[in-house]
């Protein structure tokens, strides 16, 4: 395999670091330009190619998806196959990845999904991309398919084609220690995949450093479908930016503020998972299917019983003090655990617990840990599960079917081993659900489709619209199908005290909203916060470290912004480039033939909750729905009926050279 370096060898800044044998670490020495190049590797002729961007583009577009969706709407033709060459892979971290602030460790990796048709787009933190900004990578496309299985190794000296048939099929741990090795770098961060993505299991996600993924749209399976087994990248020195002494002090204020927003304290004392509990409360946990919406034995795979029996500690993400992850052991030798894969969130919880029935939180630990080994998304994996059971008990699939195996709500026994055989693609059952339950669900026929519960053809997230109109918004809007942080969620609005008032006052949003609201202040409030969840993506911010779920105000990230590149950017200016990224989201999807007929929810939430305080309540009225999200259009600048955007607002944001796409 050839070794290749970048064309434009102006890195000359950049050193490489030297390994310290005796400690294991890579110090390393000098300072990295702030703004990075843009990498664009073709796997079938083996190139590598490093472009500089204009300063102004940064500007304009930041980073993260922002950066290169134009890229995308470049490279990839209408009516490519999101499994062929022809498909596009970036990995593009956010603007201020590897700066020195906590809670921006994020970046985006998108393609066309083989789950959805659609956008595929899905965001990870970790230390993943603080290593690619600190080797002077802005963003890295990937083209084409290689003859055979290869990774990436990425320097700040440039980018290396290695073969990795040696690591194809192994867990991302083996793959991890046997790259360091080779490159000679143990501090060295990969992205990898696991056998789901080998096998193309259309929801397989992307994992680096083994408890941080990219786990939504399939991603993964693109990656496998290129034979790119992983990337490892090890930068050269910490990023220069403008005036490290304000970074400094935005990082103190930041820091200090999450040892006293609530929020931000209860996401280090019990991470997501302690939305289990509080949603069986309200009536609305996800249950069988959600056929039901409260679980008798929420407290045996809650919270508390993870934290109290089952937690080791909490982990993080690059330079993030909140450290909201759970990294879990399990005494039972029968489901122990590798503590370095993390531990299950809440979506993980109540897709593969409540879900499915599964009342063992040994069953779901391990099965957290198995999905995370085989790099497929817990998520759609849970849902697709949950899905199966539903028709086996309504007697669409049959024992010969599944095999003998007994897929009934609240059979402990049947989730291990059928996450084995999704991810092998292994017997009848696991290759009838490794491409998702709405492929499966045209495969079995004779009404399956009343049991599916997607949006684009993706599985939604544990959040019951009924009870959050504005998520169920965010669910039919989300480019991505079915998403639960395309938007923020509706209680932060329910009050004049609620996070979201009191944080977002300053772009319009201080308004009460009642969660069951889908009037215009809804849609506002979605439309808005949707904006500024483009701005979230394009910056690398996480949403646990930003408010409105946690710490760090909307000033401080502008202060941050302009403190890393020099700007003087206002809020006004940040939010417009969230705007723009939302609207090249649509376009994508345009192009490709995804039309405004997908933006809508599963039947299921168009009928009142079956049981529990909500019984017979709640149901989202169709037509008042299908009135929010063409208003949604409007507010965004689309045409009401369509969904498509106006010429008028392409020229407005700057994006009038993707006029010729519509």
């Amino acid at each position: 395999m050839k070794t290749l370096w970048p064309t434009a060898r102006n890195l000359t800044s950049i050193l490489s670091s030297a390994v310290d044998e005796q400690s294991g670490d890579s110090p390393l020495t000098g300072k990295v330009p702030f703004f990075g190049k843009l990498a664009f590797v073709d796997l079938t002729r083996e190139t590598v190619v490093l472009r500089d961007i204009p300063a102004d583009h940064f500007r304009t577009y930041l980073g993260g998806p922002g950066l290169v969706l134009g890229e995308l709407l470049r490279l990839i033709p209408a009516g490519a196959d999101p499994l062929g060459p022809e498909n596009v892979l970036a990995f593009s971290p956010g603007l201020l990845a590897g700066a020195q602030v906590p809670g921006f460790p994020r970046f985006t990796v998108l393609a066309l999904s083989p789950l959805t048709g659609a956008l595929g787009k899905s965001e990870a933190a970790g230390y993943f991309a603080p290593e690619l900004k600190k080797a002077g990578i802005a963003a890295i496309l990937v083209q084409g398919r290689a003859e055979s299985p290869v990774y990436l190794w990425v320097t700040g000296q440039g980018i290396e084609i290695r073969p990795a048939a040696h690591i194809w099929g192994a867990d991302p741990k083996v793959a991890q220690g046997i790259i360091r090795a080779e490159v000679g770098e143990p501090r060295a961060r990969t992205a990898s995949i696991g056998i789901g993505g080998e096998n193309l299991v259309s929801f397989a996600g992307i994992g680096n450093d083994l408890s941080h993924f990219n786990g939504r749209n399939g991603l993964g399976a693109v990656m496998g479908s290129k034979n790119l087994k992983a990337i490892a990248a090890r930068g050269a020195g910490d990023l220069d930016v403008a005036d490290a002494d304000r970074m400094r002090e935005l990082y103190r204020t930041a820091s200090d503020l999450a040892k006293t927003n609530p929020l931000t304290r209860t996401l280090h004392e019990l991470g997501t998972p302690a939305g289990m509990e509080l949603s069986n409360a309200a009536g609305c946990l996800p249950t069988n299917n959600w056929q039901s919406a409260v679980f008798a034995d929420v407290d045996k795979i809650g919270a508390r019983r993870l934290t109290d029996e089952f937690l080791v500690k909490p982990g993080g993400c690059y330079m993030c003090p909140v450290r909201c992850k759970r990294l879990v052991k399990v005494d039972d030798p029968l489901f122990a655990v590798d503590t370095e894969f993390g531990g299950p969130e809440y979506e993980t919880l109540a897709a593969l617990g409540s879900n499915c029935g599964v009342n063992s939180l040994e069953v779901i630990i391990k099965a957290n840990e198995l999905c995370n080994i085989y790099t497929i998304d817990t998520i759609s994996v849970g849902m697709t599960i949950s899905f199966a059971m539903a028709c086996y008990e309504a007697g669409l699939l049959t024992a010969e079917d599944t095999a003998g195996l007994e897929l009934r709500f609240g059979n402990n026994d049947a989730i291990l081993p059928l996450i084995e055989d999704i991810a092998r693609r292994r017997g009848p059952l696991g290759r009838l659900l490794a491409d998702g339950s709405a492929v499966a669900a045209r495969r079995i026929g004779n009404g399956a489709e009343q049991f599916l519960l997607t949006v684009k053809d993706q599985e939604i997230p544990m959040h019951d619209p009924r009870v959050k109109t504005g998520l169920g918004l965010q669910f039919a809007l989300s480019p991505m199908g079915g998403d639960h942080w395309f938007a923020q969620h509706d209680p932060f609005f329910a009050t004049e005290t609620s996070a979201g008032t009191v944080a977002f006052a300053s772009i319009g949003l201080d308004e009460v909203v009642s969660p069951l609201d889908l009037g215009p202040d809804k849609v506002r409030m979605v439309a808005r916060s949707s904006f500024l969840h483009g701005l979230y993506d394009d910056l690398g911010v996480c949403i646990f470290a930003a408010v409105a779920r946690s710490m760090t105000p909307l000033d401080l990230i502008v202060g941050m912004v302009n403190a890393a590149t020099g700007w003087q950017a206002s809020l006004p200016e940040l939010l417009r480039a969230g705007e723009r990224t939302n609207t090249l989201y649509r376009l994508f999807n345009h192009r490709h033939g995804v039309r405004a007929d997908r933006d809508t929810l599963p039947s299921r939430f168009f009928k009142p909750f079956a049981d529990g305080p909500l019984a017979g309540k709640q149901a989202l009225d169709p037509l008042e729905f299908a009135q929010a999200v063409r208003l949604y259009y409007a507010m965004a600048g689309w045409d009401p009926e369509t969904g498509v955007p106006t010429h008028d607002t392409l020229h407005s944001l700057g994006l009038g050279g993707f006029v010729d796409l519509l």
